[in-house]
């Protein structure tokens, strides 16, 4: 079953679906600072990228992938001192996510599987918020990987383990993988590494990017960043996000 994109389908072909093993997906991003070489949107962009490849493993598991159009605001307090970023409260981003997994439901779908590339505390609390709720609701199953946790985090590269990896070596390949021509070059390869740890800012209390060491809103080392790291790292995200939802349906029994 080939990945098809939600809003491009009509409604008589989306009547044709076969909802038992129909696996919505939703990219989920934010609009916000990363450094000054990355667009705004580039949490949107690895989302998206993240939830092709991983539809792509799951129709190869039998399951029909569904790609929603991505939700590209959300909790993003971290960056909000920054011009371009836009903020939204967890609790919106919360009540979004219970409705349309609720939407879902109703058209007998067999999970929501997100997509998710953003991991602002906040953000990361308003998707448990809502995989929690729709548990105890015991309607659609909310499968969200946190990649900042195990088992997934060790596979994402050692920037990535460091804590360092907003807007570094990490995001800079993979957007430029996916949208090279949105990557400011020039400006990438003259960025001195910033090493500092968001983890362990947040660990110790930090409530902004400039409280965490990061002045001009990236962490790690950029230049480094290459097309090909971010190609490997695409498809290890598509990885862990087909592996989640096979895990979770197979606890359902809809597998």
């Amino acid at each position: 079953m080939p990945l098809r994109e939600w809003g491009t389908m009509t409604w008589e072909e989306a009547q044709s679906l076969d909802p038992a093993r129909s696996v919505a997906i939703l990219p989920i991003g934010a609009v916000e600072a990363h450094g000054p070489h990355l667009p705004l949107s580039t949490d949107v962009i690895i989302a998206e990228a993240m939830a092709r490849a991983g539809g792509e493993r799951l129709a190869t598991l039998g399951y029909q992938p569904l790609l929603l159009p991505s939700l590209a605001y959300t909790a993003a307090p971290f960056a909000a001192a920054f011009p371009g970023t836009i903020s939204l409260s967890p609790a919106t981003v919360t009540a979004m996510l219970i409705d349309l997994a609720r939407a879902l439901t109703d058209r007998g779908m067999a999970a929501l599987a997100i997509a998710n590339a953003h991991l602002d505390p906040a953000h990361l609390g308003s998707i448990a918020a809502a995989v929690a709720a729709a548990r105890d609701a015991g309607s659609l199953a909310i499968v969200a990987p946190d990649l900042t946790r195990k088992p997934w985090a060790p596979r994402l590269g050692e920037e990535f383990r460091t804590g360092a990896c907003h807007a570094g070596r990490y995001e800079g390949s993979i957007v430029m993988a996916a949208r090279p021509e949105l990557v400011r070059g020039e400006i990438l390869r003259a960025l001195a590494p910033n090493p500092a740890s968001l983890s362990t800012a947040i660990r110790a209390g930090s409530r902004s990017f400039e409280e965490a060491g990061g002045p001009r809103a990236y962490f790690g080392w950029p230049a480094e960043a290459t097309a090909a790291e971010g190609s490997a790292t695409i498809a290890t995200l598509g990885e862990i996000l087909a592996e989640a939802v096979s895990a979770a349906l197979s606890e359902t029994g809809a597998a």
